[in-house]
């Protein structure tokens, strides 16, 4: 992770004007400045790689195979299962 203090460089990008509409929109919900906001989500992007359960996960929910049901009735079951 980037150290408290780092340096910081500023930088241009060209945007979709939607984008920034709706990215600034987001930033106010949270009280934060649009470069606070864009940083962070660039840093969770950029620093929070996923852990090799998450990944296949997230491939096993892409491939479109059907997902096992929670029978809500037997809910003690399905918890033992786990």
């Amino acid at each position: 992770m980037i150290e408290p203090g780092a340096i910081k460089v500023q930088t241009a990008f060209r945007l979709n004007k939607d984008l920034i509409h709706r990215l600034k929109m987001m930033a106010r919900k949270e009280n934060r400045s649009l470069n606070n906001y864009v940083e962070t989500v660039l840093m969770n992007i950029a620093y929070n790689d996923p852990n090799d359960e998450t990944i296949e996960a997230i491939e096993e929910a892409r491939s479109g195979k059907p997902m096992e049901k929670l029978d809500v009735d037997n809910l003690e079951g399905f918890v033992a299962k786990l």
